[in-house]
């Protein structure tokens, strides 16, 4: 019997101003257990010591310089003209993979895959900065949490339900090449943040998404994240909403071209993570606020329905009604603490942080 020939697949990297995280990205990209990998290192025109980094690898990498900076879309554009595997992985140059990452991607691709989701462990800003990286057992939070089941085979139809299904961040995506062929470049000024949000949102127009349960590699926290912003909370939220709305036109203008039907904006009432940072911006100021008509008492009636129809535990969904309906009734300074305390994990009173993980623990 002929051994199967191995799938090639492209590790690429995008980078700017990540000099500090940039080599433990590299490092783990090299050091996958399984043989056809190439590594591709975009650096997106960064102001640190990046590209001595890239240079110190020679031929162990494809080094990919941009002149002048464009953004996350523009760096995944440029990586994967570069590429050629039939799998495509993009890794956030702060984060980084394990050795099995893509083994295991691998040992579960068929025909039928458009993309591989993963969950990532959790780091901060100091784990994982020397090669070989951290003990996993000493790392304990996941993203996504366990307890959030991701959707896999078909998911277009939550897709059009709602304008979103269970998925994962950058790092812990996969995406089949003839896929990429087809819904890319990614628009660079529309995306110039969140270009993952673009592919993870077409990509099941063309097949199926499998899912991983196990860790694969590391998500970074910190902060310098574009999704941490701290006490930033309505620019987060603002930019959040925003991308959701471009989301959800790419994949209408995608849909109409293979047959689907168009997916009207008004889909994300129905998604309770796109309605809870609507309800941020609107709390947090109404004046920039993206959609004109809202209300918080609207966002709040319609995120606690969309609650009750997630895929989660009735005592998650019964929690994250309950929060839903109180920040759209309560007096605005009392919604915005409630807001922040569950926005942003640094404002909340030790008492509700020992609390959100004892609920936690007990919805596992």
């Amino acid at each position: 019997m002929q051994p199967v020939p191995s799938i090639p697949v492209s590790i690429i990297i995008p980078n700017y101003n990540y000099a500090r995280f940039l080599k433990r990205s590299i490092d783990s990209a090299l050091e996958q257990d399984y043989a056809d990998v190439e590594v591709i290192v975009v650096d997106d025109a960064s102001q640190d010591n990046s590209t001595t980094i890239m240079k110190s690898y020679g031929d162990r990498i494809l080094a990919c310089p941009r002149e002048k900076n464009g953004g996350h879309a523009a760096a995944f554009n440029t990586g994967f003209a570069a590429s050629s595997g039939k799998i495509v992985l993009f890794l956030d140059a702060d984060d980084y993979l394990y050795p099995t990452a893509v083994s295991t991607i691998v040992d579960i691709w068929d025909a039928a895959t458009a993309q591989v989701q993963s969950r990532l462990h959790i780091v901060d800003e100091r784990q994982g900065m020397k090669r070989g990286g951290i003990k996993r057992e000493g790392i304990k939070d996941v993203f996504p949490p366990p307890e959030l089941p991701f959707d896999s085979g078909d998911v277009m139809p939550k897709l059009l339900h709602k304008g979103r299904y269970q998925t994962t961040v950058t790092s812990g995506l996969a995406f089949d090449r003839t896929t990429l062929e087809t819904i890319m470049p990614i628009p660079e000024p529309e995306f110039r943040q969140g270009a993952d949000g673009y592919l993870a949102t077409l990509a099941p127009l063309y097949g199926h998404v499998q899912s991983v349960d196990e860790c694969v590699g590391a998500y970074r926290i910190h902060g310098a994240n574009h999704s941490v912003f701290g006490e930033k909370l309505a620019e987060r939220a603002r930019w959040r909403v925003k991308h959701d709305f471009r989301r959800l036109q790419a994949l209408s203008d995608q849909a109409s071209e293979v047959g689907v039907t168009v997916v009207p904006l008004d889909t994300v009432r129905h998604d309770p993570v796109h309605l809870e940072e609507r309800l941020a911006s609107l709390c947090a100021d109404r004046r920039q606020h993206p959609v004109a008509d809202d209300s918080r008492l609207a966002l709040g009636a319609a995120g606690a329905v969309a609650s009750l129809e997630m895929t989660a535990s009735l005592r998650r969904r019964a929690v994250l009604a309950a929060w839903f309906l109180s920040v759209g009734m309560l007096p605005r300074k009392m919604a915005m603490a409630v807001l922040s305390w569950k926005l942003d994990a640094s404002s909340r009173p030790a008492f509700l942080t020992r609390l959100s993980k004892t609920i936690r623990h007990a919805m596992g």
